[in-house]
């Protein structure tokens, strides 16, 4: 592996948040049998929730930048679990919970914020398999919320 997440991050102009903590009874990341799987993350941007439903006060852009939001906060994790982002082999699968409106069908749409994200990150290791599920609401009142598998390198 010869990329460096870390410079691919300034080079797209983004920071990573710090991690947020557990909300509830779970851990933020388990590493196991070479893979981090990593709990569900919100949408955070600018160290502010973003809440709302797609299809009722939210547009489809807020909706990507939403999903970005969960994105980076993902990769604040994985850092935080593993140290650097270098040791991702692989983003394996995302699965995404869009909060909207029953007749709101754009939820890859809104995903492909995060997708998009780690491709950008990561290259072709970016790339992923991935659910994206449209649901009534969200904890918090959050738009969307993202959880991880990424295959990991040794330490």
């Amino acid at each position: 592996m010869t990329y460096n997440a870390a410079a691919k991050l300034a080079e797209l102009g983004l920071v990573l948040p710090a991690p947020a903590a557990p909300v509830a009874a779970y851990v933020p990341t388990v590493e196991l049998g070479g893979f981090l799987y990593v709990s569900g993350q919100v949408s955070f941007v600018d160290g502010k929730l973003i809440k709302g439903r797609l299809g009722e006060d939210l547009s489809l852009e807020q909706g990507i930048i939403a999903a970005q939001g969960c994105g980076l906060m993902l990769l604040a994790q994985v850092q935080a679990a593993l140290g650097s982002l270098d040791r991702v082999a692989r983003v394996v699968k995302l699965g995404a919970f869009v909060n909207c409106t029953s007749d709101f069908t754009d939820q890859p749409k809104v995903v492909n914020g995060a997708s998009e994200l780690m491709v950008a990150v990561f290259g072709e290791a970016g790339k992923h398999s991935r659910s994206a599920v449209g649901v009534p609401s969200l904890p918090l009142g959050c738009a969307v919320e993202i959880d991880a598998v990424f295959a990991v390198l040794p330490a």
